[in-house]
């Protein structure tokens, strides 16, 4: 409930009254759990990353190919955002300054777990020649944390979950780009089109006479 509240509100958008009445109790029954919102408020954090770890370790056991566990991976936050929430550290990433030291903590340990196990996927994928993207895989690995957490942010004001969902898309065919792209394909026959013509048209002898 107290999640929920978060990823929906902001952890400054709730107090312990709105979680009592969620819930149903007192709030001094609330403080018999949770001496202080701020220890609340780690108590959240630590579950949410251990629960993504989980998901993450589930698509690695997986097997898949690494653009299918991408594909995974940014499927995470689109069912997130289809529930109507937020990923919580990246709401909280908003209220960074304003949040205890040891939430703050917290915070930075779920995002370095994600760009080290995202690091590993885009390091494999390249060296499978699945994936292509300049730098170190770290680096990478960052631009694509940032992009999905700033996209779900950005999705909210419209309230239209196909802007996310594009986004995501987007990325995914920027990292595994196209080899045809740069590569010309061999063909066993005439090319198509105006190559194809030329290829049955024989050629004109520009000599006169």
């Amino acid at each position: 409930m107290a999640e929920r509240l978060a990823q929906t509100r902001g952890f400054n958008g709730f107090s312990y009254a709105d979680v009592a009445a969620e819930l149903g109790i007192t709030k001094a029954s609330l403080h018999y759990h949770y001496a202080s919102k701020a220890e609340l408020g780690r108590a959240l954090v630590d579950r949410y990353t251990a629960s993504f770890g989980q998901a993450l370790a589930a698509i690695s056991a997986s097997g898949d190919a690494a653009t299918a566990q991408l594909e995974r991976y940014a499927n995470l936050y689109a069912q997130v955002l289809a529930a109507g929430r937020i990923c919580l550290c990246g709401m909280l990433a908003a209220e960074y300054t304003t949040l205890p030291a040891p939430m703050q903590a917290a915070i930075r340990a779920y995002f370095d777990a994600n760009e080290l196990w995202l690091s590993r996927v885009l390091d494999a994928g390249r060296q499978a020649g699945t994936l292509r993207f300049d730098g170190a895989p770290r680096d990478a690995a960052r631009s694509l944390t940032a992009s999905l957490e700033g996209a779900m942010l950005l999705t909210r004001p419209y309230a239209d979950h196909a802007r996310f969902v594009e986004t995501a898309a987007r990325l995914m065919r920027d990292l595994i780009g196209s080899p045809a792209a740069s590569t010309p394909r061999r063909t066993s026959g005439p090319a198509r089109g105006a190559s194809a013509r030329t290829a049955r048209t024989p050629a004109r002898s520009t000599r006169r006479g």
